[in-house]
C-alpha cells in the first residue's frame, strides 16, 4: 500500500534526539510512505513514489498529517478498582503522601488488585489499552505493581502476555514489585526489600516463558519518601540487574533522594517523573543515554504547579521523553494527545518537541527505538493519520481525538 499525498509526513529521522536537537521531524510536504508486509519499505514525496512503485494500492491521505505512532513510555496500566474518593480528598486538601500514610493510595489499589482474577484484571486493562490505541498509542509500556506480593505480581505480568498476545498494541512489560510497601510489611521497609530481592526477582527470571521472543521485563523501584529509599533503591536494581533484566526507576517525583544519579551509574533505560531533580543530577543524565521520561499528567491529576523542568534537560544534551503516567491515582489519562498538550503548555515543549518526545524518544526509553517511534525504511510500519492540517495542531488542541485512522504493522485497525 502506498499512503500518499498526506499534507505533512513526520518522519522523525535518525534515532533519539538529544539536547535542543530535539523536534528534528523530517517533515515531508505531500508525503508517500510504502508499506509491504507490515513493514516501511520507502518514504518520500508523492509525486517520487508513485512513479517508482506505479502498480501498488493506494491510500489518499490529502489534507491530514501522516507521522509514527505514539509510544508510551510509563503506564500502569493494569489494576483493579478505582480511587475516585482520594480524588475528592485532595481537593479537599489532603496530600498525595498523607493519602498513602493513612492506608490509601496505592496500598488502596492493592487490596482490589489481589482480589481480581486474572479475566478481571485482564478485560478492565483491556478496555483501557484499546482508548489508548484510539488515541493513538501503537506501543504501551505496562508495569505490574499493584500486588505487592509474588503470586499477584506474576498474575498480572501473566495478564499482560496475554493481552499482548490477544491485542494489536504492543506491550513492553516492567515489573515493579517495589512500587509501594504492602500492608503486611508495614514498618518493615527492609523487610519488603529483601524478599523483592530474595525471592521475587528470582522467581520472575524462572518464571518467564523460555519460548516467547518477548524482551526480558524491565524492573522498577519507586525511588521516594514513604516507599524505598536510595539504599533500597540501589539493592533492588543491582539485584535485578545480576538476574540480566533491563533497569528503570521511579525518581524525584517529590523528593530528591538521588535516584537520577543511581539510573546514570547503573545504566538504566530510564529515570521517570524528575520533577525536583538537581541540576548536578541532569547535567550527569545527559551525559549519559538513559531517557529522562517526564509525565506531565501526573502534576496535573495531582494539581500541583511544578513539572518536569524539561528545558534544563535539553540544556544538558539529554534525552527527553514523555507518557502518560496512565494510573488509577493521579492520571487516569489514556491520550498521548494530552500528555503532549501539557509539556507544551507547563514543560514550555514546542509541538514538534513534544512529538518526537512522544514517539522516537519515547520508543528510546523502552529499548525499541530501532523498531518503532519514526517512519524510516526497515521499520514496523505503525503510523496514524491525523484529521489536521498542520502537526502543531497536536499540542495547540486538548480535549478532542485526532485520529482518523490508526495503522498497525501495516493494518489499519478500526478504533
Amino acid at each position: 500500500m502506498l499512503y500518499h499525498s498526506a499534507a505533512q509526513m513526520l518522519t522523525i529521522p535518525g534515532g533519539p534526539q538529544r539536547g535542543n536537537h530535539l523536534g528534528n521531524l523530517g517533515l515531508i510536504e505531500d508525503g508517500c510512505v510504502l508499506v509491504r508486509e507490515g513493514m516501511i519499505v520507502d518514504t518520500g514525496p508523492t509525486p517520487d513514489l508513485i512513479k517508482k512503485y506505479p502498480e501498488e494500492d493506494k491510500q489518499d491521505l490529502s489534507g491530514r498529517v501522516l507521522m509514527p505512532g505514539f509510544v508510551d513510555p510509563h503506564t500502569h496500566l493494569i489494576w483493579a478498582g478505582d480511587r475516585a474518593v482520594e480524588f475528592e480528598l485532595r481537593l479537599k486538601g489532603k496530600t498525595y503522601l498523607e493519602i498513602m500514610e493513612a492506608g490509601g493510595g496505592i496500598v488502596s489499589t492493592v487490596k482490589a488488585t489481589r482480589n481480581a482474577s486474572l479475566e478481571e484484571l485482564k478485560e478492565s486493562a483491556r478496555t483501557r489499552l484499546k482508548k489508548c490505541l484510539a488515541y493513538g498509542t501503537t506501543t504501551l509500556e505496562a508495569k505490574t505493581g499493584y500486588g505487592l506480593n509474588l503470586e499477584t505480581e506474576l498474575l498480572m505480568v501473566k495478564a499482560l502476555l496475554e493481552l499482548d498476545q490477544e491485542e494489536p498494541l504492543d506491550l513492553v512489560i516492567t515489573f515493579l514489585a517495589a512500587h509501594a510497601v504492602p500492608p503486611e510489611y508495614s514498618g518493615d521497609t527492609a523487610g519488603y526489600t529483601n524478599l523483592v530481592c530474595q525471592e521475587m526477582i528470582p522467581a520472575l527470571a524462572e518464571w518467564w516463558p523460555k519460548n516467547t521472543d518477548k524482551n526480558l521485563p524491565f524492573v522498577d523501584v519507586f525511588c521516594e519518601k514513604g516507599a524505598f529509599d536510595l539504599a533500597q533503591s540501589r539493592q533492588i536494581l543491582e539485584t535485578a540487574k545480576q538476574f540480566g533484566f533491563p533497569l528503570k526507576i521511579h525518581a524525584d517525583e517529590f523528593e530528591n533522594l538521588g535516584g537520577v544519579s543511581l539510573a546514570a551509574e547503573l545504566g538504566a533505560a530510564s529515570a521517570d517523573h524528575l520533577v525536583v531533580s538537581s541540576r548536578e543530577e541532569i547535567k550527569a543524565l545527559g551525559e549519559t543515554n538513559t531517557v529522562a521520561v517526564a509525565l506531565p499528567c501526573t502534576p496535573f491529576g495531582l494539581a500541583e504547579q511544578d513539572y518536569t523542568p524539561a528545558l534544563t534537560f535539553l540544556e544538558a544534551d539529554g534525552i527527553l521523553a514523555i507518557a502518560t503516567d496512565l494510573n488509577p491515582g493521579t492520571a487516569w489519562c489514556e491520550s498521548m494527545q494530552l500528555a503532549a498538550a501539557l509539556a507544551c503548555r507547563y514543560m514550555k515543549l514546542t509541538p514538534g518537541q513534544a512529538i518526537a518526545a512522544a514517539t522516537i524518544n519515547a520508543a528510546a526509553a523502552i529499548g525499541l527505538d530501532e523498531r518503532v517511534g519514526s517512519l524510516e525504511s526497515g521499520k514496523q510500519a505503525d503510523m496514524l493519520v491525523l484529521n489536521i492540517p498542520d502537526y502543531r495542531h497536536i499540542g495547540y488542541r486538548f480535549g478532542t481525538n485526532l485520529v482518523e485512522m490508526v495503522i498497525k504493522r501495516g493494518q489499519i485497525i478500526n478504533v
